[in-house]
């Protein structure tokens, strides 16, 4: 995606603690826990530097990738690659769906990757773009 996403030395000087703090974060299931961990951060440490706001979103978005069957995002400044764990998606027929309802900007490659062509100018706005659809794909796969 191109972000930034770390929670930087200036932030949480003792590595031991900041490592601490990676592997709390890497081990969040749910949405509500990201945010519980934000909370703590900005409680212990302050507001939230951009590439710590990032890695967060970051985590949030893996989280619906997990929820999705999606395997492999790859996001640029024309557009977002997506692709599924064992080229499989849990209910076909309902992206299928999703792609004809978007097809002046979704097509499956015969390689069963999701293109999504749409310019973006920054990280922040791939991150948005990315979640939104991994959003919508987790909610399909359901």
């Amino acid at each position: 995606i191109d972000a930034a996403a770390l929670i930087p030395e200036s932030y949480i000087e003792d590595l031991d603690l900041r490592l601490q703090m990676y592997r709390r974060l890497a081990a969040l299931d749910e949405p509500q826990d990201i945010e519980a961990f934000a909370a703590e951060l900005i409680d212990r440490f302050g507001p939230l530097p951009e590439p710590t706001e990032q890695l967060l979103q970051l985590v949030g978005i893996k989280q619906l990738c997990r929820r999705a069957g999606v395997d492999k995002v790859e996001a640029g400044p024309k557009g977002v690659l997506i692709g599924f764990h064992n080229n499989t998606f849990e209910r076909p027929e309902r992206l299928v769906g999703f792609i004809a309802q978007n097809a002046k900007r979704m097509k499956l490659r015969p390689d069963h990757r999701l293109v999504i062509s749409g310019e973006t100018s920054s990280p922040e706005e791939r991150l948005k773009r990315v979640r939104q659809t991994v959003r919508e794909l987790a909610q399909l796969a359901a």
